[in-house]
């Protein structure tokens, strides 16, 4: 059973950066696509950027030309470089993968970590 293990959260100041890794835990096979997505308390998650295998990229609104998205397909990781990060980035983040076998569609999500940006 592939899993996805992150890492990278934690607490900064408005203005800073951090970098969020994500790596599956078998490489043998291709993801297609590889992302981000974020939940604030007392909200739904929400795609923050993802990446697929041929370099598609999609980011959410409030986050482009701020963070940027990086994916390295042959190890099967994900990397999310946020940048001039606000207080409304302050959510748990989780990686994403998603790929297709002749029967199943499989879509999975890592454990999540928490980045908080303080005022």
């Amino acid at each position: 059973q592939v899993q996805l293990m992150e890492s990278g959260g934690g607490l900064v100041q408005a203005g800073g950066s951090l970098r969020l890794s994500c790596v599956a835990s078998e490489k043998a096979f291709s993801i297609h696509t590889m992302g981000w997505y974020r939940q604030a308390p007392g909200k739904k998650r929400e795609l923050v950027a993802r990446k697929t295998t041929g370099g598609v990229t999609n980011y959410a609104d409030s986050v482009r030309g701020r963070f940027n998205i990086s994916r390295d397909n042959g190890l099967n990781t994900v990397d999310l470089q946020m940048n001039f990060l606000k207080p409304e980035d302050t959510a748990v983040y989780y990686c994403n993968a998603q790929w297709t076998t002749p029967s199943y569609w499989h879509n999975i999500w890592g454990q999540g970590t928490q980045v908080t940006v303080s005022s």
